[in-house]
C-alpha cells in the first residue's frame, strides 16, 4: 500500500469514527431537546388557557433536564470530547472555557427553576415559573447550538480516529442497558414523560388526572 493510500485510509477511518461518535452525542441532544420543547409547549398551553398545570409531568421534565446532563452527558463531554480537543489544539480553549462555565451556571439555573416550580405548585404566580422555564430552555438550546455548530466542526478537523473511538466508546455506554442504573433510569423516565405528556409531544391524556378521581 502506498503512503497516499495509507493516508487516505486513515482519513476515512477517522471520518467514520467521528460520524459514529457525533451521532451518539447528537442523539442525546435530540432527547434533551424533546423534553425542553415539551416543557416550553406545556408552559405555553397553560399560559394560553388551553390546559391546566400538570405538576407530575412538570416534575418529571425538570428532573430529567437536571439529572440527565449532570450525571451522564456533561461529564463525558468534558472528560472526553473537550479534554481531547484541548490536547490537540488551543484554538478552542476560550470556547471550551465558556461551555464549562455554562455547564456550571446551568446547574444553578435548574435549581432556581425547581424552586419556582415548587412555589407555583404551592400557590405562587405561574408567570414567575413560566418566565424561568422560558429563559432556561432558550439558554440550553443556545448552549447545544454552540456545541454542534462550533465545537463539533473544530473537533472533526483536529481529533484523530483513536480520539473519536475513545469519545464514541464513552458515550456509547449511555446506550447500553448493562452500563449501570443511571442509563436505565433515564430511559424509563423519558418513556414516562412521553406517556404523561399530551399530544403532540407525547401520548398521554389531553388533560391531567384530577387528584380526587
Amino acid at each position: 500500500m502506498s503512503t497516499q493510500e495509507a493516508a487516505a485510509g486513515a482519513r476515512g477511518a477517522g471520518a467514520h469514527a467521528a460520524a459514529q461518535a457525533l451521532e451518539i452525542i447528537r442523539e442525546e441532544h435530540r432527547t434533551l431537546a424533546a423534553v425542553l420543547h415539551g416543557l416550553k409547549f406545556m408552559v405555553q398551553q397553560i399560559r394560553s388557557g388551553q390546559a391546566p398545570a400538570d405538576f407530575e409531568l412538570f416534575r418529571a421534565m425538570v428532573y430529567y433536564i437536571d439529572a440527565y446532563p449532570e450525571r451522564l452527558h456533561h461529564p463525558k463531554e468534558e472528560q472526553f470530547l473537550f479534554r481531547l480537543l484541548r490536547a490537540r489544539t488551543s484554538a478552542t480553549d476560550a470556547l471550551l472555557d465558556d461551555l464549562r462555565r455554562e455547564h456550571e451556571s446551568g446547574d444553578r439555573a435548574i435549581r432556581d427553576l425547581e424552586r419556582k416550580l415548587l412555589a407555583f405548585e404551592h400557590g405562587t404566580s405561574f408567570e414567575v415559573f413560566c418566565d424561568a422555564a422560558d429563559a432556561y430552555v432558550e439558554t440550553y438550546f443556545n448552549h447545544m447550538r454552540k456545541e454542534e455548530k462550533q465545537v463539533f466542526a473544530v473537533a472533526q478537523e483536529w481529533l484523530t480516529a483513536a480520539d473519536w473511538a475513545e469519545v464514541g466508546a464513552a458515550f456509547a455506554d449511555n446506550r447500553d442497558p448493562r452500563s449501570g442504573p443511571d442509563a436505565a433510569e433515564f430511559r424509563a423516565l423519558f418513556s414516562r414523560i412521553v406517556n404523561l405528556a399530551p399530544p403532540p409531544i407525547g401520548v398521554g391524556p389531553l388533560f391531567p388526572r384530577r387528584k380526587d378521581g
